[in-house]
C-alpha cells in the first residue's frame, strides 16, 4: 500500500510539473511589470523621428512617447532597450523585453512569431533613397542594380523577385547609410517614413526618393504571441484605441515634424465615436 501511494504521488507530481511546463513561461508580463515597477519597451534608435538618440544617447521620438504613455498608465518607470529589425522579434520571444514598438510592418508571418496587437498604430510603404545620377524613374530599372537594405525587412525578398534587385541587406540604418554614401549601392530600400527625415537635410542634396511607394502596409505593436489575447494584449489594444480616439498619435506626428499620415486621420474618424 505505501509502495502504491509513493507511486502515485510521483505520477501525480510529474503530472503537475508537465503541466507547469506547458503554462508559458511569460504569460503574466502585466503582473510583473507592475511587481518591479518597469515596463522594458523594445524600440528602433536608430530610425529618426520615430525612435533616436538624442546628443546625451537616450532614445527618443515618436515611438519613446508613445512607450511613456503605456508605462505611465500603469504606474511604471520606462526602460527603453534599442532593437533593430533583425532582433525585435526574438527578443520579445526571450523575455529581453515585455513590448515591442519599432516601426513593425503587421504582415501574417510575424503574427505566428509575435502577438500583433490590434489595431495597427501606423503605416509605412516601401521605397528607395537613390543617388540623382541612377536617374531611376521606375521599379523595373533596378534589374541587376545593387540596393542597400536591412536584415529582417519583409520586402527585400520580393522586390528582388519581381524587379530583379540585388539586395546588400546590412543589420541596421547605419550601416545602410553608410554604404549607400560610399557608393555601394544605388539606392537604399526602406520605409518611405524614414527617407523624409534626410531628403530634409543638405546632406542629402544628391539623392532623391523618385519611385511611387509600393507594399503600403500597416506598423503593429506587439505582445508575446500567447499574451496577445490575455490581460497584456488586452491593455496595449484599449491603450491604442485610445491613441486614436484622443488624437495622441496626430499630436505626436506634429510635435516630431513627420508628414501628416492618411492612415492615422482615417483611424482618428474611426474611433472618435466610439
Amino acid at each position: 500500500m505505501t509502495f502504491r501511494i509513493a507511486v502515485v504521488g510521483a505520477s501525480l507530481a510529474a503530472l503537475l510539473a508537465i503541466g507547469l511546463a506547458a503554462v508559458p513561461a511569460h504569460s503574466q508580463t502585466l503582473d510583473k511589470v507592475k511587481q518591479r515597477g518597469v515596463l522594458v519597451v523594445g524600440s528602433k534608435a536608430d530610425y529618426k523621428p520615430f525612435g533616436f538618440r538624442d546628443p546625451s544617447g537616450a532614445i527618443t521620438g515618436f515611438e519613446p512617447d508613445l512607450a511613456k504613455d503605456v508605462a505611465d498608465r500603469i504606474g511604471a518607470k520606462l526602460e527603453l532597450e534599442p532593437v533593430v529589425s533583425s532582433n525585435r522579434m526574438q527578443f520579445l520571444q526571450q523575455g529581453k523585453i515585455d513590448l515591442m514598438i519599432a516601426t513593425m510592418n503587421d504582415t501574417a508571418e510575424r503574427r505566428k512569431i509575435v502577438g500583433i496587437v490590434e489595431p495597427n498604430y501606423y503605416e509605412s510603404g516601401v521605397n528607395v533613397l537613390a543617388t540623382r545620377k541612377a536617374g531611376l524613374k521606375k521599379w523595373e530599372q533596378l534589374k541587376g542594380q545593387n540596393l542597400c537594405g536591412i536584415q529582417g525587412a519583409w520586402y527585400n525578398k520580393p522586390v528582388a523577385e519581381k524587379y530583379g534587385a540585388e539586395i546588400v541587406a546590412f543589420k541596421g540604418q547605419t550601416e545602410a547609410e553608410t554604404a549607400l554614401l560610399q557608393g555601394n549601392c544605388i539606392g537604399w530600400l526602406y520605409d518611405d517614413t524614414a527617407f523624409a527625415e534626410r531628403l530634409a537635410d543638405p546632406k542629402w542634396a544628391e539623392f532623391e526618393m523618385p519611385l511611387e511607394t509600393i507594399m503600403a502596409e500597416p506598423w503593429g505593436i506587439a505582445v508575446r504571441l500567447e499574451e496577445r489575447d490575455g490581460p497584456w494584449g488586452h491593455l496595449v489594444s484599449k491603450t491604442i484605441e485610445d491613441w486614436h480616439r484622443t488624437g495622441r498619435m496626430i499630436e505626436l506626428e506634429k510635435k516630431w515634424h513627420i508628414p501628416a499620415s492618411a492612415f492615422l486621420r482615417k483611424m482618428h474618424d474611426k474611433y472618435k465615436s466610439k
